[in-house]
């Protein structure tokens, strides 16, 4: 496994993200060709759409040479949560009444649950790995963004395929 982590305290992790996509899916790609291989990406979508962030990384690849995603044939996962990866936390650790008040439209990074974000975070991986297996329900709820995310997930790791 290859962690390509943005490096602490330069600049955007956005930016860095977009910025190394190609060089990272181009890696995946030639990785593929030998051994089943999946690519996560992910970064915030703050105030812009997940459509317009799924856009710029496909426009980064276009801009190094390289073909669009191909969600038929890469198992590249762009996970883009609205606003930020907070609000995907917030709404897989909570219960389903909690849940109906998270929403995409707010800004959670700085909340004052921000104290106990550690154990947020291992009940959110908990709930994303349930959600993601087979016969998995979801909620009536779902945030869009995170709906997107859990696509990406199974394109990328078909899980009992």
């Amino acid at each position: 496994m290859v962690f390509a982590p943005v490096p602490d305290g330069h600049g955007s992790g956005k930016q860095w993200v977009r910025k190394n996509f190609g060089a990272q899916v181009e890696i995946c790609r030639r990785r593929n060709a030998r051994a089943s291989t999946s690519m996560f990406a992910v970064m915030d979508a703050d105030e812009l759409t997940v459509a317009r962030c799924l856009s710029d990384l496909d426009d980064e690849l276009v801009t190094a040479g390289h073909p669009r995603v191909n969600n038929n044939h890469d198992r590249i996962a762009r996970l883009i949560p609205k606003r930020n990866i907070e609000t995907w936390i917030l709404f897989l650790s909570s219960d389903e009444n909690a849940r109906r008040s998270v929403s995409e439209k707010d800004d959670y990074k700085d909340s004052k649950k921000n104290e106990q974000w550690d154990s947020l975070v291992q009940q959110a991986v908990a709930a994303l790995y349930g959600w993601t297996r087979p016969g998995a329900i979801l909620p009536g709820n779902l945030l869009d963004s995170l709906g997107n995310g859990l696509r990406e997930i199974s394109r990328a790791l078909p899980i009992g395929r």
